[in-house]
């Protein structure tokens, strides 16, 4: 009887490294290098990255350059480290790609279409997102805010798009189809559950980036100007309440815990939107469908309506 054992790849490198006192230059490089490649410091145990032919390569490299530096490295295939857990692990990896993303969304937000050379400013801005992603292993939540500020640079709103941001009335947005980006997160799924209980009860809801293939739908969440969106410091369940005029205090309640889970800005202190977000980015791992998603997010929402006293 032939027994195969099939033993799961190791999920972390580790580089450990040392070299002599007297090479302070070589010491400076090699720390960027390490910056560069988004590694994360283990204490002093050396340089931890997720185990990717990628990194792998870069390790092997960097071990090589030390060791023509006259010091000595080793690159580690590590199964687990217990100090902290790999859920830690993962969230200091996202911590670390958060001041990079706000540098870039900050630049984002201060090029104007009138700027001298926008074009080229903004493609410098692309190319610093895509070398940002490239090192952010765990998607960092603030990565959907850039792709947003560069969908806003790419496309400015103009004076009038930007007018007519008053109340509006339920009775224009009967029966309507509702349109989205595919891969709904928190505030979509929000704010769809608010649409299907205040606004629109026999809504139906559609995914897709282009809102201009479905004229007959209405856009909520969208990077493109119309709709319901984002406004100023809202989130889209912010300024769906503001524009339909809803007051219900627990309707309040929950846009506090969506727009500091969405907005990850920690403006009134509520965690609950923050876990209900961790468990949609599970589901969507596991490859659940956007319709189905979107019904499990409503059903998570209205559990956190009635559970508020």
């Amino acid at each position: 009887m032939n027994i195969t054992s099939h033993r799961e790849p190791a999920p972390w490198l580790l580089l450990i490294f040392s070299l002599p006192a007297k090479r302070g230059s070589e010491r400076v490089g090699i720390w960027r290098k390490l910056q560069k490649y988004g590694t994360l410091a283990l204490r002093n145990s050396g340089y931890v990255l997720p185990n990717t032919p990628a990194n792998q390569e870069r390790f092997e490299w960097l071990a090589t350059a030390i060791r023509g530096f006259k010091g000595e490295a080793s690159v580690l295939q590590v199964q687990a480290i217990d100090d902290p857990p790999s859920d830690i692990l993962k969230e200091q990896f996202r911590e670390e790609r958060k001041p990079d993303y706000t540098a870039l969304i900050r630049e984002l937000q201060q090029l104007k279409l009138s700027t001298q050379g926008f074009s080229t400013q903004l493609a410098r801005l692309k190319r610093r997102f895509e070398e940002i992603v490239e090192i952010d292993f765990f998607e960092c939540p603030l990565k959907a805010k850039a792709e947003e500020a560069i969908y806003k640079a790419e496309h400015p709103v103009t004076t009038h798009e930007r007018a007519g941001k008053g109340r509006v009335s339920k009775m224009e947005y009967q029966n309507r189809a509702w349109i989205t980006r595919p891969g709904p997160g928190i505030d979509r799924v929000s704010s769809a559950w608010l649409i299907k209980r205040y606004i629109d009860s026999k809504a139906s809801f559609l995914f897709d980036s282009n809102p201009n293939i479905h004229p007959e739908a209405v856009p909520f969440d969208m990077y493109q100007a119309g709709g319901f969106g984002h406004e100023s410091e809202k989130c889209t369940f912010e300024t769906l309440c503001a524009r339909f005029g809803l007051a219900d205090k627990k309707v309040r309640l929950i846009g506090q815990a969506i727009h500091d889970a969405d907005l990850d800005d920690e403006k009134f202190g509520r965690t609950e939107g923050i876990t209900i977000n961790q468990i949609l980015k599970g589901w969507a791992k596991q490859g659940i469908p956007d319709d189905e998603l979107l019904d499990r997010g409503m059903d998570l929402i209205e559990a956190l309506y009635h559970s508020i006293a």
